[in-house]
């Protein structure tokens, strides 16, 4: 089981901040990430924007995902 945590758009489009997730095996950054997004379809369009940290460190997206991790979806942010 991982803990995934959901900010700003990503957030909006999953309708929560926090869920629990199980994994089926190992698996990838990109791989959950396109998991969630075919879970939740509203999170897709943010997709080739969002970057993802794994117990608080940004991930690349070969890097692994194993169970007991915490995973930041966070989307792109501006501010003025």
């Amino acid at each position: 089981m991982i803990r995934v945590l959901a900010f700003a758009g990503a957030r909006d489009a999953i309708g929560t901040a926090e869920l629990d997730l199980a994994l089926d095996g190992p698996t990838t950054a990109r791989a959950l990430l396109a998991r969630l997004c075919a879970a939740h379809p509203r999170l897709a369009p943010y997709a080739s924007s969002i970057r993802l940290a794994v117990n608080g460190t940004y991930a690349a997206w070969d890097d692994p995902v194993a169970d007991g991790d915490e995973v930041a979806i966070i989307p792109p942010v501006a501010g003025g």
